[in-house]
This record gives structure tokens, sequence and C-alpha cells, in this order.
């Protein structure tokens, strides 16, 4: 269970409580102990002191109908109650008393020092050693001390544990890693023909793709000690804390061999080191370079194996990436048809689901989800159906949380005026007509013009039939032709454009330019690369590497392109005019139909 630890306050408050007791102390603790130190006297006594001429100082305290007064010597405090006397100030007089207004001091002088000053600095003293060793421990860990340990988790062989069973969609990515954890159980089988297992893996690939859940399934299938860690946890505020942490991970690994190590996102510590003067990181470096001297410096025989993960392997400092520390490369891609076919029915035995369900026609919906978005999809559905009363997901619930995951979700608020809807209408219904008239285009399988939450207010499913890893020219273009389909069919109905069209002039463009830039498409720019693409895993950002003439050109080139497959459009939309209202009309009345009803209403 996982422990929950109350929020953290802030400084300002154990000083403000600190401050509280002293300001108790001195109002309520110092007037009571005062009070003990005073000897209460009868009148008489008084008397005798002031003819003696007794008495040092003397305070008479009408409200509390009292006289406080003290010895010559001032060594001792008395007080005494008040009796009606004409000649009381006469006589206070004639004793020699002191009248001059101030209060008695009623305690000692040393235990006045000792609580007005000692105290304090006590009470503070302590609070700052509090607050260090509580610094201290939340930096290093359980132990207040613990300064450059390592807090890797270690887990064992568990059998409620994940297993590779438990992943599906990463065969060849399962049997890099089954091979090592047999390396691990019978090495005899690998050294007796001379082989050595690699020293470092590196698990590579897009987020969501189940890279830290393989090496989950590695920790449950492998008899050996799994140490697990992130690359965040080496960073420290300290320089020499993350060097010193590397080391103590690796001194434990090499106590326990065999055994596994995990450092997930490794490029947290793993970047490239900086060659200037300025802008370094000398604690990441330290890091970096403690690592590698680790890395290199295992033997063949000592059966410690690293295992990391990262979405950013462009970004590794190449000395981490060389054959020695990291030997082999895994990509954990996005899982093809089949993989995610067999990821859905993985996450599928969590709940309750119809027996009718075609996971073939799901996963091909899915087209490009990963293994997270997959997951998500199926407990959608499974929430879909306790929304609806029923105690199993159907297939109408899987496809709608598949338009979730895309779309999100209906907007029931959203109230589209006529002259919208029937915009909108004709919009979706341009790119679904332009896309069944070309024949490289992947068919349509469901219309909408209901509202989603993520701003779209209607879209058009295209379904692949099968896995597709190549695009021609040809289908590129027909791609861009279907994109310009929706403002084509406006301008064709309407003779006015709208600003639906906004996420498909994006794409367009975007698809146009790589064609030009990247795919070497241009008759007249050949096979040259004028764009490279960085964080290839984490979204693809492109930059330009050419002139500001050639950049010129390819703004000309994009233009031309995206204009010409729009012309193509137009030109289908006009020769199936009948066919582009009659479904219009269908649309706009049903709001929803599907592939089935688009095609028999297109083939009448």
């Amino acid at each position: 269970m996982k422990e929950v630890r109350p929020p953290k306050r802030p400084l300002i408050f154990y000083y403000c409580v600190a401050m509280l007791i002293l300001l108790l102390f001195n109002f309520l603790a110092m007037p009571w102990m005062a009070r003990q130190q005073i000897q209460e006297v009868d009148y008489g006594t008084f008397m005798d002191m002031a003819e003696n001429q007794d008495l040092g100082q003397v305070e008479i305290q009408e409200q509390e109908n009292q006289i406080v007064f003290t010895n010559k010597d001032e060594t001792a405090v008395y007080s005494t109650g008040m009796i009606p006397d004409p000649d009381l100030k006469q006589m206070l007089k004639d004793s020699g008393a002191e009248f001059s207004g101030q209060v008695i001091q009623q305690t000692d002088p040393i235990l006045s020092f000792l609580l007005t000053w000692i105290l304090p600095i006590v009470i503070f003293v302590a609070l700052g050693q509090y607050l260090s060793r509580r610094m201290m421990k939340n930096m290093g860990g359980p132990n207040a001390m613990a300064f450059g340990k390592s807090n890797a988790k270690v887990y064992v062989k568990s059998s409620e544990g994940i297993k590779f069973s438990d992943v599906a969609g990463e065969d060849e990515a399962k049997d890099n890693l089954k091979e090592i954890v047999e390396y691990l159980h019978d090495p005899k089988k690998y050294q007796e023909i001379g082989a050595t297992m690699p020293k470092g893996i590196l698990l590579v690939g897009p987020p969501g793709t189940g890279k830290t859940m393989l090496a989950k399934a590695v920790a449950g299938e492998a008899n050996v000690p799994f140490f697990s860690i992130s690359g965040s946890d080496f960073v420290e505020m300290f320089v020499g804390m993350g060097a010193s942490k590397v080391r103590d991970l690796f001194k434990q690994a090499k106590e326990k061999a065999p055994c596994i190590v995990f450092i997930d996102e490794i490029d947290a510590i793993g970047q490239k080191r900086n060659s200037g003067a300025y802008g370094g990181n000398d604690e990441r470096e330290q890091t970096l370079n403690q690592l590698l001297t680790e890395m290199d410096g295992f033997e063949g025989n000592t059966g410690v194996i690293i295992l990391a993960a990262t979405n950013r392997p462009e970004s590794l400092d190449p000395a981490l990436t060389r054959p020695g520390r990291f030997d082999r490369r895994v990509p954990v891609e996005l899982p093809d048809l089949q993989g995610r076919e067999d990821i859905l029915k993985v996450h599928a035995k969590k709940i309750k689901v119809a027996e009718d369900v075609d996971w073939g026609k799901v996963a091909r919906m899915a087209s490009g989800a990963s293994g997270a978005e997959l997951a998500n999809i199926v407990n959608e559905a499974a929430l879909r159906a306790v929304r609806d009363g029923r105690r199993f997901a159907a297939q109408a619930d899987l496809e709608e949380s598949i338009e979730v995951v895309i779309a999100g979700y209906q907007k029931k608020n959203a109230i589209l005026t006529d002259q919208e809807k029937k915009v909108v209408a004709y919009h979706e219904i341009g790119h679904a007509l332009v896309a069944a008239k070309q024949t490289n285009s992947a068919p349509v399988q469901k219309i909408t013009i209901v509202p989603r939450t993520s701003g779209a207010l209607g879209y058009t499913m295209q379904v692949e039939e099968g896995n597709h890893y190549l695009m021609s020219q040809e289908e590129l273009e027909n791609k861009i032709a279907t994109l310009t389909g929706g403002r084509a069919a406006e301008e064709l109905v309407f003779h006015s454009a709208s600003t639906g069209a906004s996420n498909d002039i994006e794409q367009a463009t975007k698809l146009a330019r790589a064609m030009i830039t990247r795919y070497g498409m241009s008759p007249d720019f050949d096979m040259v690369a004028l764009e490279t693409v960085q964080n290839q895993y984490l979204g693809g950002d492109a930059s330009l590497a050419c002139s500001a003439e050639t950049a010129a050109e390819i703004d000309r080139q994009v233009v031309e392109l995206v204009k010409r497959q729009h012309e193509k459009a137009n030109r289908i939309l006009s020769e199936n005019r009948e066919k582009l209202d009659e479904l219009a009309r269908y649309l706009y009345e049903k709001e929803t139909i599907t592939g089935d009803e688009f095609m028999e209403i297109l083939n009448q």
C-alpha cells in the first residue's frame, strides 16, 4: 500500500509556533512564578517594618486591594491587604520608603535572566536542529545522513507481478529481454560457445509504448535481484552527490550479481556533454562520467546487466551509447494491427466484455494508438458501460471510447444553428466523398456532425484495411485532396469559406511540406534533404536546413501542391454534386452515419 504522507509545512509555521510558546510563557508562566515568590504578611507586620524603617520599595495596588513591598535590602517581596488608614502616606514618608512608580521586580534576577534570554535561545536552537534533520532526511531518503546513497528500489521474482505474457504487441523487444533472463538463469549455455551478453540494453520509443512495463516484466520473470531507479533520482542539489549515488548503486549491484539494473528516463543524466566553456551542468556531467566509468569497469563474468529507457536517444552522449556500454538498442515502436489486437485482448481480461466483440475491427479503428492509449480505450469502454447501466462492455462501447480518445466527449450543451449544422454536414460529406472517389484512399468508417470537447464540430473517420508501412506519392496527394474536400464542399455549395477547415489546412500544409523537403517528391530538388527532424519520438519537430532563397522556393511549391489538390477536390465534388446534396441532407437529419450507409447511398 502506498504511504500517504501529510503535506509539508513551511518554515514560517515552525517559527510562529516558537514565538507563540514564548509569548504564552511570558504572559502566563512568568506571572504565576512571580506570585509563588511573594510572601503574604499581615498589616501589622507592614506597620512594624515601616516604623523600623525597614521598607525598600512600596507599590500600592488599589485595584487588587493590596500593598506589595520589599525589605530594605530588597532581598524579599511581601504583600498585605489594604486597610483604610488616613496616615498611610505620612507613615511611608517617615519610613524612608521609595515611591518610584515602577513595578516591583517580583522574580529572582538570575531566574529572570535564564527565562528571558537563555530559554528563547534554547528553543530556537532546538527548532533549528529539528528543521536541519528534517531537510537532511528529505534530501537523503529514510536515513537522515544518507548523502550519496542510492535510493534504487529492489524487486525480486513475484507471483503477482507483471510477466511477459502480460505484455503484447512488442514481440521483438520481448525476445531480446527473454534472452537476457535466460542468460542470467543459465549462463553456462552461452559461455560454452563463447558468447557474452550485452552489458547494456537501451529501450527507445515513443511515450506509452511499454518500455517501463517491459522492464517490470523482466523483474517478474527473472529470479535475480532487479534494481529500478529513475534518471532524475541521480540529480542532486550538491555537486558530487549524483556521482556518489551511481557508485553506491553499482556497488550494491556487484554485491548481488547476477542482477539487473534498470534506469528509467536515462536522458536526465545521459545528455551530450557541453563542449563549451560556459553553460555546462557540472553536477550532471560528473554523474554521467561516473556512470560511464562504472559501466566500462565491468568484466564479462560479473553478471550485471543494465537496462535503460528513453524517449530521446538522439540526445544521449555518444560515449554512453557506444558498444561496450549499451551494446544493443531495442526499439519499442507503436504496435501494428496484430499488436494492437493482442494488446486490446490483454487489457480486456481485466473487464467484462461481450462475446461478440470484433477485436480486429476495433484494432483497425485505433490505428496509430500506443499501448497506453489502447489501455485507456478499454477502460473508457468499461466506464461507458457502467454509465449506461450494463454489466459488460459491448462493441459500441469500444468504438465510442476510440472516438473519445481521438476527438473527446460529445458536447451535449453545444447547440448549432441550422445554417451551421448544414455547413458542417456538407463539410464532412465533402471529406468522405473525395476519399471514396479516390482509389488509394482509406474507406470511410463513420461520419458525424456531433460536436466534441476537443473543439471539432464533426469529423470523418477513415480506417485502413491492414498494415500500411509505405505511402506512395499518389497516396499522399490523395490524402491532401481529402483534407481539402471539406473546404471545397463549402465553396461549391455556399460560395464562401468558414473557420471549420483550420485543422485540415494545418495537416495538408504539413504533409505537402514533408513531401518536398523530406521525401524527395519535388522534381526541382530531387533527392535532397532540406529539413531535419528532431525528437522523432516526441512529436518530430522539423527545422529547415537550407538557404533563404531555397526556403522561399519550398513555400512556393507547397502552395502550388496544396492548390492543385484543392482544385482536384473541387472537380470531384462538382462531378458528384447530386450525391453530395443527397448525402449531406441524410447526415443533417441523422447527425451520425456509418460507412456502410454512406456507401449504400453513394452506389445507388
